[in-house]
């Protein structure tokens, strides 16, 4: 039997299960372990809420010496970006000259990233890469290439893992779709 939950007025069926989100983090963080395990401690930059899970799993793979932070944005409001990307939490560290990773849970239209990616080209890094747990080719309208993908999905809204619907659901560790 299909598990089956409810989140606020939506119903959700799951769609990834937590066994396969563990084996597609494990490739993209082997990934990144290869093209930067020469570079000088990199920098993973995670955008709150949503890539915690994902930071933490992918930060918990890497084999070189990094550091962390964080920041937060808002883009989304119920089931749909609003195409207005608030920065909430600022960044507090140094990257000039530093090799930065943005962690984020899900790439869709790529406003936020590309509002992310503008952000930092104040602060002078070394270089700027993107590593997504969730990307929807369909969905992106943005030229930048997305150089990590842990994985590719339509333009279906779900949550868990990180990923809410109003808040709710980011403690699931499977990836849920809605099911109306």
């Amino acid at each position: 039997m299909e598990k089956i939950i409810k989140l606020h007025d939506r119903t959700f069926r799951i769609m990834i299960p937590a066994e396969k989100i563990d084996e597609a983090v494990t490739a993209v963080a082997a990934r990144i372990n290869a093209d930067y395990a020469e570079k000088e401690t990199p920098i993973f930059l995670g955008i709150l809420n949503g890539s915690f899970m994902f930071m933490s799993d992918l930060i918990k793979k890497i084999e070189f010496n990094n550091e962390l932070s964080f920041v937060k944005l808002a883009s989304y409001e119920g089931t749909s970006t609003t195409g207005q990307v608030k920065t909430l939490i600022g960044l507090n560290n140094s990257l000039k000259g530093r090799h930065v990773i943005i962690v984020e849970d899900i790439v869709d239209t790529g406003e936020s990233i590309e509002h992310m990616l503008c952000e930092l080209e104040k602060y002078e890094p070394a270089s700027v890469e993107v590593c997504t747990l969730f990307f929807k080719p369909g969905s992106y309208r943005k030229q930048r290439p997305i150089r990590y993908r842990a994985m590719e999905i339509g333009n279906e809204f779900i949550v868990g893992y990180g990923l809410d619907y109003d808040q709710l659901g980011r403690s699931l560790k499977d990836i849920y779709v809605v099911t109306e």
